[in-house]
């Protein structure tokens, strides 16, 4: 099927057209073709940028490989899409490196002469929307688009996909959300609220609202997705008790996932408890907690639990079993808890792409208000193997806060919170690109 979908503008244009909020390319190598599938680039930072299903293993490969369902279909020059069902991603975390295939199985009207050749210089353009979708197009290297991209991108350097911007989106985000966070910097104390999802904003009176505060100046609604909040970037505010002191706060969340296998998950959470919880240590009656910080490798007296990463060698920073996860054992060897990397992978990757680091500064008089510091991090680049990394080397620990109340009662109650936390000292190595910016510049 030839190429034909004019210039840089139109081809934006048929994108925007179709939903596409953001515009990725990439240059294909003679190996990226049908047969050999598409290259993404080694490690899992592929992930950050293309969405994808649920993450699952293949049992059937004679290597350990991981597959993710791709919503995939081919723009047509009249603006139309074919749908390519099959296609997908493959992880592979021998090595690691991810790949796509399956971009023209069972797929009508899709560009065959150009995706089954061994031809440099063809350019791939990749354009999603809110849902979820891939859009794909790709011309050859004598196309005037192609040459079009080329200068179009000069300024980006050697990398696997290059930005384009599509519509009125923006590709260098970084200014604009750095502009909005010096103006919330220059409002001084702030009223702590929150924004609902109907669009107004009310009062937080929660021991903890400096996030909702920060993301209601910029305008973002709570919700309980694992998507970047503002401008394609993860804000994350920290407290501080000095606000010119970024490192003087606590340790930052980085992410609360529930345990996906184990005792925790086939007997719950009451039943993990009453196994491996102790009484409230302050004296409060008829509770059960559990804590502690759990680093990799370190037994804490208090549960018996030992933390692992199952099935990853800390050597290589490879995964030998990515089946295993991140794993509380026992004594006596059991699970008590297990976070399965597969789910874990796909969380981290839609998080993380890019975040900033906020410290903020909390008063409780007259009323409760924040003020938000100058000096910000800005990590960018990041996957799963560096995570992963961080843990075997104690930098990120398992610091949960899980209780039962009126545990002798007919109805206890129960409280999960399961969190992986950092010091923001430790935060660069998360990260390709990390960045202590000021916005007072």
């Amino acid at each position: 099927m030839p190429a034909q979908f004019g210039d840089l503008a139109r081809l934006r244009a048929l994108m925007a057209a179709g939903g596409v909020r953001r515009l990725v390319a990439k240059r294909l190598a003679p190996n990226d073709n049908s047969k050999n599938q598409i290259y993404l680039g080694g490690g899992f930072e592929a992930l950050n940028i293309l969405p994808f299903g649920e993450i699952y293993e293949d049992s059937s490969e004679k290597n350990q490989i991981l597959k993710a369902p791709l919503n995939f279909r081919w723009l047509q020059p009249d603006g139309t899409h074919a749908p390519a069902p099959h296609a997908q991603l493959i992880l592979y975390p021998q090595y690691p490196e991810v790949r796509m295939s399956g971009f023209l199985k069972g797929a009508r009207n899709a560009p065959n002469d150009l995706m089954t050749v061994r031809q440099a210089g063809r350019v791939l353009f990749l354009g999603i929307d809110d849902a979820g979708a891939i859009t794909a197009a790709v011309v050859p290297p004598n196309d005037a688009l192609a040459r079009e991209f080329e200068a179009a991108v000069a300024v980006q350097g050697e990398r696997v996909f290059y930005e384009i911007a599509v519509g009125a989106a923006i590709v260098d985000t970084r200014m604009p959300m750095l502009t909005q966070l010096k103006r919330i910097h220059r409002l001084g104390w702030i009223n702590s609220k929150r924004l609902h999802g109907d669009g107004s904003v009310g009062p937080c009176e929660a021991p903890h609202c400096g996030g909702y505060t920060l993301e209601a100046e910029l305008g973002v609604k709570p919700n309980g997705f694992s998507e970047p909040d503002y401008l394609g970037w993860e804000v994350k505010q920290h407290g501080v008790t000095n606000i010119e002191k970024p490192t003087s706060g606590g340790p930052i969340t980085l992410m609360t996932p529930e345990p996906t296998g184990g005792f925790y998950k086939e007997k719950g959470v009451e039943a993990f408890l009453r196994k491996y919880g102790y009484a409230d240590r302050q004296g409060r009656e008829d509770r059960i907690n559990f804590g502690g910080i759990y680093r990799v490798g370190v037994p804490v007296e208090l549960t018996g639990l030992t933390m692992v990463l199952d099935g990853y060698n800390a050597g290589t920073g490879k995964l030998t079993d990515s089946t295993k996860g991140i794993t509380l054992l026992d004594p006596k060897g059991n699970a008590a808890a297990v976070w399965g990397y597969t789910g874990l992978i796909k969380h981290w990757a839609r998080k993380h792409e890019r975040a900033v680091y906020v410290p903020s500064l909390m008063r409780a008089e007259p009323v409760r208000q924040y003020q938000y510091g100058g000096s910000i991090l800005l990590g960018q680049g990041t996957d799963f193997f560096r995570f992963l990394k961080a843990m075997a080397a104690g930098h990120i620990y398992y610091d949960p806060g899980i209780k039962l109340e009126g545990a002798s009662t007919k109805n206890p109650k129960t409280k999960r919170r399961s969190q992986f936390r950092v010091r923001l000292q430790q935060l660069a190595g998360l990260y390709a690109r990390a960045e202590q910016t000021s916005l007072t510049d």
